[in-house]
């Protein structure tokens, strides 16, 4: 009996285990909440039908845009980078349909994510775009509608909700398919 005794004594509970499991229980549990609800810490990109982020972006020309300003236009904000490939493939694409629609009450906006000021500079200069873009600093806006990468592009309404969302490069013919009926 005193051999039963000194090993049931001699036993350790695995605290470090039972730590691990219990942590590892508790990020799947996080994972999972944050997967079903809505908002700035939900996942993957804002969808149509919701109320698009607010944000307010300073160009790399010294202009101030804010989402609430443009209320009553459609806007169209893209996310790029210079070291994206995917956006030197719609570059022209935007620039084009911008020049075709900045007269009829849409505003494009271009977000670079994760870039130089120079490197972005560039980029603009050498696909000659012309409309309003400025960084991510911070990467708040990019956060606020939880971009998964470059390029995307979100269709705002007139009325500042989010009518489509574009994950990938994007074509003339698409931005016009989207923007027509904001238009109406």
């Amino acid at each position: 009996m005193s051999d039963l005794v000194s090993e049931t004594s001699t036993r350790k509970v695995p605290w470090g285990q039972i730590l691990v499991a219990a942590l590892v229980v508790g990020l799947l549990a996080l994972v999972a909440f944050q997967m079903r609800r809505r908002g700035p810490l939900a996942a993957g990109p804002v969808g149509k039908g919701e109320v698009a982020p607010e944000f307010t972006l300073a160009t790399f020309d010294g202009q101030t845009y804010n989402l609430t300003d443009l209320r009553g236009k459609v806007v169209v904000v893209n996310f790029w980078a210079s070291w994206c490939k995917p956006c030197e493939q719609e570059a022209a694409e935007l620039e084009n349909a911008w020049r075709q629609y900045k007269d009829r009450g849409v505003v494009f906006v271009g977000v670079d994510y994760v870039d130089t000021e120079t490197e972005a500079r560039a980029y603009l200069q050498r696909f000659d775009i012309t409309y309003p873009n400025g960084p991510d600093l911070g990467t708040r806006i990019s956060q606020a509608y939880r971009i998964q990468g470059v390029p995307e592009t979100y269709f705002v309404d007139k009325t500042g909700v989010l009518a489509h969302v574009k994950i990938g490069p994007t074509t003339e013919e698409e931005l016009a398919g989207v923007i027509e009926p904001l238009l109406k």
